[in-house]
């Protein structure tokens, strides 16, 4: 038998408003212009006051009651005091110490120059082939990558040249057309792998009892050369330690990606712009945030004499109504965009001046052994926030310290206690592995074991497990692989 009953639930959503704001604030600097450039393309009731230098007062004094009618406008739906101040600045603007002088407009630069493949075929012409000869070199330029690689099998190359070439050949053709191309600029490119490539490399050098040995070695010990096995390398090739260390010296100036280093790519430079300024002034830490996140926006003036014509009207049109209902939407829109502007200028500032001051010793002195443990948490129980609020503002922006543009996420680790029972950053452990790591002796490099030992005789009793994922962290290979003649 079905029984009715009643339950009361009590649970919180986001409004659309608050999720676009969090995106905001996620927003580094230059997203966040993209961002406002939008919105200013699709709301023409908000403007950028740095494009407008008059100023204009509102001539509304709450006196809205005349834009009634029977399709629910009324003076609280419509009051343009809430939109408009008397002055075009934000308040948050006129703040001491919350924005940069720097307002200068910057543009992302741009490498320039021939493309990596046009390049492969401006010398393809150079050579002597016939119609079908040209049409296989050239698909098979099409196939390098961007390091300078063919990465498929000839198979395949076989059957896409038959199907969308229309270019019935042979894998002995295409390996004879791709010799050819593997003779272009730079050396090395159009290799199958990277043994192929450094061979290749090789045989453009002039013989030399070293080039020679290092040609041996990537063609005939190419395994164990990459697994660093020099004792087997010498057994092999039964020449002296001296020997087989130029010889592998010469393969460490090669290119083991000979498109990468091609400057007539055309790739997006990459331009990092600092959310944040952090400067020494007489001892003291000063913050400011880039101007470029706190615009002058402001509500526009036609929208201003629209309402005001509206007003004084004495015959309101069905048409003149819909205007009105479409200004309110607008105006709106363009109120809260200024108000979610203000809120992201403000929480970003609290959030870092939280950040620069928890901090404090590492930015006076830039010393990395000066981190603080430091998560996210403590940051929000400062400021009185929302962890993922601490979240969205430190993940992808970046400070401008007098040691470098810092990723500000960087400044968080977790902590671990030393053999004082003190709590100390991960990041301070790692400073300290990393320099352990470039002291080593190379010809017997420390496994894993080892320091964690020599961590632990300096006051950080960590396990071998911890030091390899530090290690690995740090992006620094096994001592096997860090082992050198």
């Amino acid at each position: 038998m079905l029984k009715q009953y009643l339950q009361f639930k009590l649970s919180q959503k986001l409004s659309p408003q608050q999720i676009q704001l969090m995106k905001l604030i996620q927003l580094p600097t230059q997203a966040f212009e993209q961002r406002l450039k939008q919105e200013l393309e699709e709301n023409p009731a908000l403007e950028n006051g740095k494009d407008d230098a008059d100023k204009f007062e509102d001539d509304f004094e709450n006196s809205t009651d005349d834009i009634n009618d029977n399709e629910s406008i009324n003076a609280e739906d419509i009051n343009i005091d809430d939109y408009l101040s008397d002055d075009e600045i934000p308040e948050y603007r006129m703040q001491a110490n919350n924005y940069s002088v720097d307002d200068d407009e910057k543009s992302i630069p741009y490498a320039s120059g021939t493309s990596f493949t046009q390049h492969l075929k401006t010398q393809l012409n150079t050579y002597r082939l016939t119609d079908e000869e040209f049409q296989i070199a050239e698909f098979l330029i099409g196939s390098v990558d961007s390091s300078g690689y063919i990465r498929r099998s000839l198979l395949d190359l076989m059957d896409d040249l038959a199907f969308t070439q229309n270019v019935y050949t042979t894998e002995d053709k295409i390996e004879s057309i791709l010799k050819i191309v593997q003779q272009l600029d730079p050396a090395g490119v159009a290799a199958r792998n990277l043994q192929e490539c450094l061979s290749i490399q090789l045989q453009r050098k002039n013989l030399t009892p070293n080039i020679d040995l290092a040609q041996n070695i990537i063609d005939k010990a190419f395994e164990q050369f990459s697994k660093k096995h020099y004792k087997k390398l010498l057994k092999k090739f039964d020449v002296s330690e001296i020997q087989l260390k130029e010889a592998v010296l010469e393969i460490g100036r090669l290119n083991p990606k000979p498109g990468g280093s091609y400057s007539g790519n055309n790739r997006m430079v990459e331009h990092v712009v600092p959310d944040f300024n952090i400067k020494i002034l007489d001892g003291e830490l000063e913050l400011t945030l880039n101007g470029r996140n706190a615009p002058e926006l402001h509500v526009s003036r036609e929208y201003n004499n629209m309402l005001k014509g509206y007003k004084e009207s004495k015959d309101k049109s069905k048409s003149q109504k819909d205007a009105v209902l479409f200004i309110k939407q607008k105006l709106d829109a363009a109120k809260w965009f200024i108000e979610a502007i203000r809120q992201r200028q403000q929480t970003l500032f609290i959030t870092m001046s939280s950040i620069m001051h928890y901090q404090k010793e590492y930015f006076l002195t830039g010393d990395e052994l000066k981190l603080k443990p430091m998560i996210l948490k403590d940051i929000a129980d400062e400021i009185e926030m929302d962890v993922s609020t601490v979240s969205r503002v430190a993940n992808s922006k970046y400070v401008d310290t007098p040691y470098g543009t810092k990723l500000i996420k960087e400044f968080f680790s977790e902590s671990m206690k030393n053999d004082q029972g003190e709590d100390v950053s991960t990041r301070e452990i790692k400073k300290i592995l990393e320099t352990v790591l470039e002291n080593e002796d190379k010809k017997k490099p420390l496994t894993d074991e080892k320091l964690a030992l020599l961590l632990k005789e300096k006051g950080y009793p960590i396990a071998r497990r911890t030091v390899a994922k530090y290690r690995e962290q740090l992006d620094i290979p096994v001592a096997r692989l860090r082992k050198q003649i």
